[in-house]
Formats: structure tokens, C-alpha cells, sequence
């Protein structure tokens, strides 16, 4: 075990994750007399909301997920800790991550929480196997590899109910993720993939978008939502709402609707977008602090995003529960900045022999909701204004380039979009042969091979009865 040296006297805030609360927080504290490290599993910080892009075929990963490390080269009093985190120990202020077979222990006098949150199947978690969720770079990755090779395999396929299969996409969850990944797996099958094969036409695809909720988008309201509903039909999108998902296995899912009556779809390429659950640090902290967590394990917060009895304790993004607010990237980007201005203003006061500042609470400044159904097409919300059509996709353009991180990725994004928005064509549809030949794959491929060999052995057979 390795435990990291103090080498100063200087405050030491611990950042835990590389999301945009734990990104923006610690940039935040750039200027302030601290020591940072920002603890994080992976090496990038990922543009989430930019996920089914890379999904199908728009953006590489390399424009929505910028190295943690360049991103903070130059801001001095910042380290970054690549591990992931194990245990926090309030009482003894120490956080223990483990990477590669290393254990470090990290001691911290403020600590920032922004683990962020996992994909959640309702207790339901062997649904992940069949269903990935939309939450890491390599959820998108799977997900490219098993929609292009769908229709690779269905290319390939001579058995009208295993073609049925394949071009089938099933997309669980109809909240901005949903609603965005069933867009334009109907777009890449009805404008980009047509003409490229021989044997099969991508155009007759399949996509079914479901949710156990009454409407589409349901935070939008109910207008924003009928507008998304009849664009993404309009796409060629079936909506099945008021359905829940009862079972998932290779072959396809089981729902069942309002009434109790079920039905089996038979599809090979599903995704998950229905659900969200708070890093299990939640738990961690709840059980060391008494401090209550929701169903969705989040953490309640008090109204300064400190944990009752730790205020030297935040929990930011999608980790807190404070006044029902959603779990989105500027929640998460606001809490951030403002558990480090509260560090830097305490501290400033604490070396100026005065009492620390009373803590204002946290106010959130909600800057709209938005979802992209299609080219063109958006909606948006903000305030009570409701946008949509083109006007909200140029908004949700200008907003989502404005977040992404680094210069060169916002150029190259800007670019892979115009190129694609203008002619329909995606740059980054090549797929490695790791994610085409992930299980379900190699399966139908053996599927095949072995109806070949035995459609051979039967001609063989066939011939050698005739003479």
C-alpha cells in the first residue's frame, strides 16, 4: 500500500472524478493557495450529452473526451490521480483508490465529491449484458460496433426472421438520450447507409423507442414533447410509451403495456437510456456520516452542497439529492464552482484572522433543457420559453460546442458536424475488429457459418443422391 507524502503545508483539497463537477471545480481553485488532486478512474474528462454521437458515427471519441492531464497542465497546484476510489474515510480525512494493483491512500482537508452516476436497470442488472446503457467511451464503442455490425450481419443473412432480428433496434428510454440515439440510428439507416449495400436495404430498419412514462421527454412538457414525438415519427420511429421492459436476453426484449399485456420483440441491437444511479461512494459516505440517501443513491446534501455534520464535505452533480434538481451537466458544472469559491472564500478569511464568511445556499441557474431528435430539428426549454425546430437546434448547437472542452476539440467537432449536417456523410463509422467481433456477433457469425456448411453438405448430399 502507498500512501501519498504531504510534501506541503498548504491546504489539500481532494477532487473525486473527472466529470464536469470535478473538472470545473478544479479549475476553480487555479488561483487559490491549495493543493489539488483530483482522483478520477479514467484519463479523460467525457463530454457525456455528446456520447451518441460517437455512438453513431458523427464524432470520434477523441473530440468529446479530452485527457485530464492536458486539460489541467498548466494549473500548477493540480495533480491528477488515475485510480478508482475504494473507500473514504471521514473520520481519519483519507481516500483510498486502487489502480494496476496500487493502493493509495489520499488525505485531504476539503474533499469534493463528483463521482458522478452509473446506469441503472431497476434491480434488474443482468439486462446490462443485452442492453448497454450510454454512460462511458466504451458504452458508445459497443454500441457503434453492434448497430453497424447488425447490418453486416444482415447482409450476410439469407433467414427472413434472423434479417427481422438484426434490423431491429430497440431503445429503452425516452429522456434526451433516448429520444437523441433513436434519431439518428433512423437517420444513419435512412440517409447515410443508403446505397451501400447490395443485399439488404438500411432503410428498412426497425427502430422502436419505449418508456414506461405517458410522453416523450417528459421534463420538457407535454407540448416540447408531442413536437419531439411526431418528428421522431416522422423519422420513420416507433413509440411505444406507457410500456415496460419486462425481460432482455440476446435474442431480443420482453415488455408488457398499461393493461398487463406482454409482448416479445425480437432484435438484436438494444440500448439502455431509461435510468440513472449515484456512485456507490454514496453509500460509503452515508454509512460513515448518518446522512440519509435517496432511492437513487444520492446524497442528501444541505443546502451549502456539505453533508450534515461535514461541512469540510460537498457532493456535487449527479451524486446529490438538494430541491429536486435534474441530474444534468450544468447542476453538476454550477455545484462544482461553487463548493471551491466556498473553500477559497473560507480560506482567504481564515488567513486574514477573521471567521468564516456565513455560506450562502447553493442557487442553481437553470440555463434551459434541450434534446436533439434529428438534423435540423430540436427542442428546447428555457425558462418558460419553449423552443423548437431549427431555431432549437442552432441553440442546442452553440451550447453544446460551447461546453466541449479545448479549442481544437470544439473546431474539430464544429467540423465533423458540417460535413455531416451538409451531406449526410459520417466520418468515424469505422468499427476495430475488437467491438466487431464482440460475443453477440461472433454468435451470429457462427450462425451463419454453420448454415452454410450445412446448406453445402445438403447440396452435396443432394448431388450425390442424383447420380
Amino acid at each position: 500500500m502507498g500512501n501519498q507524502p504531504d510534501t506541503t503545508q498548504r491546504h489539500r483539497v481532494v477532487v473525486i472524478g473527472s466529470g464536469f463537477g470535478g473538472l470545473f471545480a478544479t479549475q476553480k481553485l487555479k488561483r487559490a493557495d491549495v493543493e489539488v488532486t483530483l482522483i478520477a478512474r479514467t484519463t479523460h474528462h467525457l463530454f457525456q450529452p455528446l456520447l451518441y454521437q460517437v455512438a453513431t458515427g458523427i464524432l470520434s471519441v477523441g473530440e468529446i473526451a479530452a485527457p485530464t492531464r492536458v486539460v489541467l497542465r498548466k494549473q500548477r497546484n493540480a495533480q491528477v490521480l488515475m485510480g478508482e476510489v475504494i473507500d473514504i474515510d471521514v473520520k481519519n480525512q483519507t481516500v483510498t483508490s486502487e489502480q494496476f494493483g496500487r493502493t493509495t491512500v489520499t488525505g485531504f482537508d476539503s474533499l469534493i465529491v463528483a463521482a458522478g452516476a452509473e446506469q441503472s436497470y431497476f434491480g434488474n442488472d443482468h439486462f446490462a449484458k443485452f442492453a448497454p446503457g450510454m454512460k462511458t467511451v466504451d458504452h458508445a464503442l459497443e454500441l457503434r460496433g453492434k448497430i453497424l455490425s447488425a447490418f453486416e450481419l444482415a447482409e450476410l443473412s439469407t433467414d427472413p426472421a434472423e434479417h427481422e432480428k438484426l434490423l431491429t433496434f430497440v431503445v429503452v428510454g425516452a429522456g434526451p438520450t433516448g429520444v437523441e440515439m433513436a434519431g439518428q440510428i433512423a437517420e444513419l439507416a435512412r440517409d447515410t447507409l443508403v446505397g451501400t449495400f447490395r443485399h439488404i436495404d438500411p432503410g428498412e430498419a426497425r427502430i422502436i423507442l419505449l418508456d414506461a412514462a405517458p410522453q416523450v421527454l417528459p421534463p420538457f412538457g407535454e407540448k416540447l414533447g408531442s413536437k419531439a414525438h411526431r418528428r421522431l415519427e416522422k423519422l420513420g420511429v416507433e413509440i411505444m410509451l406507457n410500456t415496460f421492459v419486462t425481460d432482455v436476453d440476446e435474442n431480443g426484449i420482453v415488455i408488457k403495456d398499461a393493461e398487463g399485456n406482454q409482448q416479445r420483440i425480437t432484435a438484436y441491437c438494444k440500448l439502455w437510456a431509461a435510468g440513472v444511479a449515484a456512485s456507490p461512494l454514496g453509500k460509503i459516505l452515508s454509512d460513515q456520516t448518518g446522512t440519509e440517501i435517496d432511492r437513487a443513491g444520492r446524497v442528501m446534501v444541505k443546502p451549502d452542497l456539505s453533508i450534515e455534520g461535514n461541512p469540510n464535505i460537498f457532493v456535487v452533480g449527479d451524486m446529490m439529492s438538494l430541491d429536486k434538481l435534474p441530474g444534468v451537466a450544468q447542476v453538476a458544472i454550477q455545484g462544482g464552482r461553487y463548493a471551491a469559491k466556498t473553500i477559497k472564500q473560507e480560506l482567504k478569511a481564515e488567513k486574514k484572522g477573521e471567521p468564516a464568511p456565513e455560506r450562502k445556499p447553493f442557487k442553481y441557474f437553470n440555463k434551459g433543457n434541450m434534446a436533439a431528435v434529428s438534423k435540423y430539428s430540436a427542442v428546447a426549454q428555457v425558462g418558460r420559453i419553449n423552443i423548437s425546430g431549427f431555431l432549437g437546434w442552432l441553440m442546442w448547437l452553440a451550447v453544446h460546442l460551447v461546453y466541449i472542452v479545448g479549442f481544437k476539440s470544439r473546431a474539430a467537432t464544429l467540423f465533423s458536424w458540417t460535413v455531416t449536417f451538409l451531406t449526410n456523410s459520417r466520418a468515424q463509422l469505422t468499427v476495430t475488429e475488437q467491438w466487431m467481433t464482440a460475443r453477440l456477433a461472433i454468435d451470429h457469425l457462427e450462425e451463419i457459418e454453420a448454415k452454410k456448411s450445412a446448406d453445402k453438405d445438403k447440396t452435396a448430399a443432394d448431388k450425390r443422391a442424383a447420380s
